[in-house]
């Protein structure tokens, strides 16, 4: 799927499928390059394209936003689902636009059944986690030289043992899919070995315990409204360098690599006086004419081991514009160094 901007600033998908094989038709010489040195697309909070409009607000949310929902749902849910909105194609769509490193927010309600495991982002998911995941599964057996990165976040409301039925449900969908943890691999050795999936896992004690999870990877998040403030925060972030290659997770004795993997996210965040500033507008009214500037610095960038090179590049709103094709793009800065 591709997408343009209509006169009225709103977002149209346009049929477009020419990035759904892209680490294939890589060239061959970028096959032994490690994924941590390549320009990966990632979309930001993935599943948000399916919000529920009659969700309650997560209890991760301010008690006060929490009241107002009780109080005046009418007001508060439209107002709060048009601001929590990051992505308008669903995740088959997302993976045929390029998308490679996937968002995922995921939270156990309180109300539904016991296995009730959703995605977040201020409120739920229509979807199901394992559902989803499945639809991955399917996606990738139909482009079996395309590797996923799923960084699974948040886990509102997970106990232990709802982590290791997630961990289950991902071991019996993915199956021999996955990527145990080690060194970041070529496309070459995952292809040799008919892996097609690393797994992050932002619960140390989790991944200590399985061989097939990543520790959570690194997403600068600059936290900004205004598209030349998140370019400067960035700019600050690869000035410091990459992040580590490897840490000890919390109350383990193990010690694993992060393996250099890390994610420079150009997603635009609002805060509460520019929503009241602007009643009438909508996360994605305020993103959309950004982009061409934060599209711009994307195609700036440089991928592979210097300590100011990117990795992974996650936006808003996939399909908007050629950002995918950008960040894939700079693939082709490897070919001349």
């Amino acid at each position: 799927m591709g997408g343009q901007l209509s006169a009225s600033g709103s977002f149209q998908s346009l049929p477009c499928t020419t990035n759904a094989d892209w680490m294939s038709a890589l060239c061959p010489l970028l096959w032994d390059v490690p994924l941590h040195h390549l320009s990966i697309p990632g979309s930001h909070d993935t599943m948000t394209y399916c919000l529920n409009k009659n969700s309650p607000i997560s209890q991760t949310q301010s008690r006060l936003l929490q009241l107002l929902d009780k109080v005046l749902p009418c007001v508060t849910r439209p107002l709060v689902l048009k601001w929590s909105t990051t992505q308008v194609l669903n995740v088959t769509e997302q993976l045929d636009a390029g998308v490679r490193y996937l968002d995922l927010r995921i939270a156990h309600m309180l109300v539904g059944s016991e296995k009730n495991l959703h995605f977040v982002h201020m409120v739920y998911t229509t979807v199901l986690v394992e559902d989803t995941l499945t639809e991955i599964s399917e996606w990738l057996e139909s482009h079996p030289r395309e590797v996923v990165i799923l960084a699974c976040r948040n886990f509102e409301g997970m106990t232990e043992d709802l982590h290791e039925y997630l961990v289950a449900c991902i071991k019996n969908i993915f199956g021999d899919m996955l990527c145990p943890r080690g060194e970041v691999p070529t496309l070459r050795q995952l292809w040799a070995r008919g892996q097609q999936v690393i797994v992050s896992y932002e619960e140390a004690s989790v991944v200590s315990r399985h061989a097939e999870l990543w520790p959570g990877i690194p997403y600068w998040w600059g936290d900004q409204v205004k598209a030349q403030e998140l370019i400067r925060y960035l700019e600050r972030m690869k000035s410091c360098g990459r992040p580590g290659e490897e840490c000890r997770p919390r109350e383990s004795p193990v010690r694993v690599h992060v393996g250099g993997l890390f994610v420079a996210g150009i997603n635009l965040t609002e805060n509460l006086a520019y929503v009241l500033g602007h009643p009438s507008e909508s996360l994605q009214k305020m993103t959309l004419p950004s982009l061409p500037c934060l599209r711009a610095w994307v195609r700036e960038q440089c991928p592979g081991p210097g300590a100011r090179c990117t990795n992974v590049i996650a936006g808003d709103f996939i399909g908007a514009d050629s950002f995918v094709g950008d960040v894939v793009g700079l693939n082709a800065k490897l070919l001349h160094r």
